[in-house]
């Protein structure tokens, strides 16, 4: 093999470890983001929790409770027991989804065309059953 043969697989070698360390570093981020988000969705239910433990009282009368989010959010403000673990729990929901969200950009970043598809499917499968979930 010629010297610029073997230069030229030198360096293209180094542009791909370059690039998996990059996909590595943005994983890892990636990863942190989700522990912070189940974490911090724990403790938003985990405070909801305490709060209906302490008051003995959801804050909605007998067997109500918000279905929207317009409904969780007045209830959030209202510092409503059940509408704050209502709360957490849609965070803990949007945490894996806000995952494959960035995953698209990330994917995009790395020019991989075939996982952007995959994953704007996954994404569009997962909005859809959210509205369909409502709907029903």
């Amino acid at each position: 093999m010629s010297e610029l043969g073997r230069e030229g697989s030198v360096q293209q070698s180094e542009i791909e470890q370059m690039r998996n360390d990059k996909s590595e570093a943005v994983e890892i981020v990636v990863s942190k983001w989700l522990r912070v988000g189940v974490l911090a969705s724990a403790a938003v239910i985990l405070a909801g929790l305490l709060l209906f433990l302490i008051s003995g009282d959801s804050g909605y009368p007998e067997q109500t409770f918000p279905t929207s989010l317009a409904g969780i959010y007045a209830g959030l403000l209202s510092m409503k027991s059940y509408a704050i673990i209502l709360t957490g729990l849609l965070m803990l929901i949007a945490t894996p989804v806000l995952r494959v969200f960035i995953s698209i950009f990330v994917f995009l970043h790395e020019q991989d065309y075939l996982y952007v598809g995959i994953t704007i499917v996954v994404f569009l499968i997962l909005v859809a059953s959210f509205f369909i979930g409502s709907a029903g």
